[in-house]
């Protein structure tokens, strides 16, 4: 085993045992290059980064499941990146798919997401609690569940950084969850 291949089983090895600089030096040593590999398969930069914060997420959360005797611990993280990769494809697919269903009266090009969302909820109380959060905010949770934007499309609208918008939407839900409550 080389000396780099050596360094990313022990950051693999740290993180098994719930130790954040495993992690953080996995991130150090490899995020780059797993952007570079997502970017080709994605060929969007916002979605690349998307997909390489999950892989983190889930080599974080399933270290324990990893098995030097079944393979190298690059190939298996960058198998969970592949796998990423290839879910965050198959969810734009079903995007554009459920975007010609206008028909279904759900959405008009004059209404667009927030108009819809209002309508199906007017009398309840999830428009009031929709109108308490800040308008950028409600703007992105409304383009995320009526639209299905991603994250990373997400960003990429609003000019902020991917983890921005990912706090933006967490902070958000988790502010409907408590108004609703």
């Amino acid at each position: 085993m080389s000396q780099p291949d050596g360094d990313i089983l022990d950051a693999l090895r740290a993180c098994q045992r719930g130790d954040q600089a495993g992690l953080r030096a996995l991130y150090e040593r490899e995020a780059p290059r797993m952007v570079g590999v997502a970017y080709r398969m994605l060929r969007r930069r916002a979605l690349a980064e998307e997909a390489v914060h999950d892989t983190f997420v889930l080599v974080w959360r399933q270290a324990a499941s990893f098995d030097p005797a079944r393979g190298a611990a690059r190939t298996w993280i960058y198998a969970i990146l592949r796998n990423r990769s290839l879910n965050i494809l198959r969810g734009e697919t079903r995007t554009e798919l459920v975007d010609d269903f206008e028909p279904m009266g759900l959405e008009s090009e004059e209404e667009g997401p927030e108009g819809a969302l209002m309508r199906l909820a007017e009398s309840g109380r999830l428009r009031g609690c929709l109108e308490r959060l800040e308008p950028d905010r409600r703007r992105a949770i409304l383009l995320a569940y009526v639209r299905g934007l991603t994250h990373g499309e997400l960003a990429g609208r609003f000019g902020v950084p991917l983890g921005t918008m990912k706090s933006w939407i967490r902070r958000s839900l988790l502010a409907l969850r408590e108004c609703l409550a």
